[in-house]
């Protein structure tokens, strides 16, 4: 998630308010009051971790995240199924320090340290492990939680086209401030600039 500073603030109100019969953006703008496109990219990432299905309905996972005593174990189990591929290089992943788990995601995903993509998936890890117990053990009716949580595609091996991996999808808004003017070419310039520089890769 590219604006994972947004995701200790989501799953802490998560806690707080009622499990819904579906994850909407309704859902996250007016009860969890998270509005804006990049609040919204938080649905996706959670539907890739195992707290959502597909439709957006709570998983049992996301029902145990919310009650205290099985919170950490939750989140743990959530964390890896969404970083299945890291953690079959490394199934001691969540005690790496920050340098060495941004090296195996350089080594899993096979782009290069200073990508934006390195960077959201290692702080989205980081945020989501604040809320994890990995020495947390599920009671008894958790034996088969995990096996029933939706497991999308998430791996971070293969890049498909421009160097993104396959199963990691970023979404950006773009806000443009136009000048007052009745010049055709002045938006056009824009416009132009636009497609060479963030339409083409």
């Amino acid at each position: 998630m590219a604006s994972y500073g947004r995701i200790p603030k989501i799953l802490a109100k998560i806690k707080e308010a009622s499990r819904p019969d579906r994850f909407t953006q309704d859902f996250l703008a007016t009860k969890l009051s998270f509005a804006g496109g990049s609040a919204m990219a938080f649905i996706p990432f959670a539907k890739r971790i195992g707290l959502l299905t597909p439709d957006g309905s709570p998983t049992e996972l996301y029902t145990k995240f919310r009650n205290p005593s099985e919170s950490g174990w939750a989140m743990a189990q959530a964390i890896r199924v969404g970083y299945k591929a890291l953690y079959e290089r490394n199934e001691y992943v969540h005690d790496l320090t920050p340098d060495k788990l941004q090296g195996l995601i350089v080594e899993t995903t096979g782009l290069e340290k200073g990508s934006t993509v390195v960077k959201s998936i290692r702080g989205s890890f980081l945020a989501l492990k604040d809320f994890a117990n990995f020495e947390a053990s599920g009671s008894d009716d958790d034996s088969d939680v995990v096996a029933k949580t939706a497991k999308p595609d998430m791996t971070l091996v293969k890049t498909g086209e421009k160097g993104v991996p396959s199963g990691v999808h970023l979404s950006y808004t773009i806000n443009l401030n136009l000048p007052e003017t009745t010049n055709v070419a002045v938006f056009n310039a824009i416009f132009k600039s636009l497609k060479e520089h963030l339409l083409q890769g």
